[in-house]
């Protein structure tokens, strides 16, 4: 009877270390911009949660919100140093990692969402399979909206645009060469400093979508809106291959899943959020500018220039831009 005992004892005691948790929690520590409680803060929270619950708490994601860490550049450069191991940020960030990733800023290039979702059926296979190519595993793309500028004088036509101070991201040297390709020269600054150089009239216009315009308070200095659609934003979860190969295979596997899931959801997300916003800026005063069919047609001119220049300086794949072109030829052919 006690030999008895002892076996089951010893049973119960294996049973119970085969079932707990081994070792340590993997911690990925991912930094962003985003404001803590912000749609996007909410998801990718969400998601660290079923991630940690689904991998028997073996991965453990703790976020840096509302850019504790610094700029999209110096969290990169701390993902190189090993004290980051992600981030969410905008696809500008990337840039210097992958010039393909500029294919969606092309300025006026997309006229509706809808050539957009066209678009990105296929693109967006090509873009991540080329960031995870340069060592960055991500989780999907997610629609920022579009940026239309907004100013605190009209802007219809080049010519307006010329006189204006325009602000670019003082980390993306792409925005600036596309804004410098309409003929000017901008300032560049942290975005954390554009609300004040909008105040002091350093700045007068930005490129910003109606939600982005909201939340950083920025619609409060500016008076109209130019509907042209300028460049489409987008951003992403990204995460250093070296430290993504360190999770279990099955660990990878639910993170994907989890947050594959959780991006579609904030794409799908972003775009009513925008929408809302644009009724929500002319609600508080903000007027919509109508450009002339003939300045939009010499802004989408100047914008083929900038693009082909970017072939040229090997800063864009040929192919890649070629698919994109028939990809909109053929959603415009069948929609017309």
């Amino acid at each position: 009877m006690k030999r008895a005992t002892h076996r089951a004892v010893l049973w119960l005691t294996l049973l119970t270390i085969l079932l707990m948790p081994t070792g340590q929690a993997k911690t990925l520590k991912i930094a962003t911009l985003s404001p803590d409680g912000s749609f996007w803060m909410k998801s990718m929270r969400q998601g660290a949660k079923e991630i940690y619950a689904q991998t028997d708490q073996r991965v453990k994601i703790k976020f840096y919100p509302g850019g504790v860490m610094g700029s999209d550049k110096a969290v990169l450069r701390k993902m190189r140093a090993g004290q980051l191991h992600g981030a969410a940020m905008t696809s500008g960030s990337l840039l210097p990692y992958y010039s393909d990733i500029v294919i969606y800023n092309l300025p006026a290039t997309f006229s509706s969402t809808t050539e957009a979702d066209f678009v990105r059926a296929q693109i967006d296979p090509i873009l991540i399979e080329g960031l995870a190519e340069k060592g960055f595993i991500t989780f999907g793309l997610a629609e920022g909206g579009f940026a239309y500028l907004m100013s605190k004088r009209p802007i219809r036509s080049l010519a307006d645009l010329q006189k204006t101070k325009v602000w670019v991201p003082d980390n993306d040297s792409t925005a600036s060469e596309a804004v410098s390709a309409f003929g000017i020269t901008p300032i560049t600054l942290p975005m954390g400093d554009v609300l004040a150089a909008l105040q002091t009239g350093l700045v007068d216009s930005v490129a910003v979508s109606p939600i982005g315009a909201i939340i950083l308070q920025w619609h409060t200095q500016v008076k109209y809106l130019t509907d042209l659609p300028l460049f489409y934003l987008f951003g992403t979860l990204t995460i250093q291959e070296r430290s993504f190969n360190k999770l279990k295979s099955q660990d990878q596997q639910v993170m994907r899943s989890i947050m594959q899931s959780k991006i579609k959801e904030m794409d799908k997300q972003n775009r009513r959020d925008n929408l809302e916003a644009m009724q929500v800026l002319q609600q508080r005063g903000i007027k919509l500018v109508h450009p002339t069919a003939a300045d939009v047609a010499l802004w989408q001119e100047k914008a083929e220039l900038y693009t082909r220049g970017l072939v040229q300086q090997n800063k864009l794949s040929p192919e890649l831009l070629e698919k994109f072109n028939d990809l909109l030829r053929q959603y415009r052919a069948n929609a017309s």
